[in-house]
């Protein structure tokens, strides 16, 4: 990365125009991993990432571009092999959209100031949450910043 580019994990997401950034800028931004999930709407596999299993107080954000995303609030167990939250931190932190990739159709996940892919969100599962919906995520698209003591 140039000393002229901002480090996505530590620039103000509301300062900076991530939208306007090419493939090849975002490759060298983040991981081979994380590029292909976060700009190729790829999916890790289930069970491995890091905060899947994470029960930490704190703020998810995303990994591209440092917008908040997540509170642990939301956050609960579902057994899915991804982390699941049944609230984004707030209804414009986020953009839904229709994926009809794999032959079905599923609702994808986007962060609204990156628009990078986060995973995809389910309705009606029968989750005992307040909303009934479950914002299944890779982790790989998070970075978890906790509550100080």
């Amino acid at each position: 990365m140039s000393e002229s580019q901002s480090d996505p994990r530590t620039s103000d997401p509301s300062t900076s125009d991530f939208r306007n950034l090419t493939a090849e800028q975002w490759r060298e931004r983040l991981t081979p991993q994380e590029f292909h999930v976060l700009r190729e709407a790829g999916t890790e596999r289930p069970f491995t990432g890091e905060y899947t299993d994470s029960t930490d107080v704190g703020v998810y954000r995303c990994r591209a571009c440092g917008a908040e995303l997540f509170r642990s609030t939301g956050k609960f167990s579902s057994h899915c092999g991804w982390p699941s939250f049944f609230t984004p931190l707030a209804g414009e932190a986020i953009i839904e959209r229709v994926d009809d990739s794999l032959g079905m159709q599923r609702t994808e996940v986007l962060c609204a100031n990156c628009q990078s892919h986060l995973g995809h969100v389910f309705a009606g599962e029968g989750y005992d949450t307040p909303t009934d919906l479950r914002y299944c995520i890779n982790s790989i698209s998070l970075r978890f910043e906790g509550e100080e003591s």
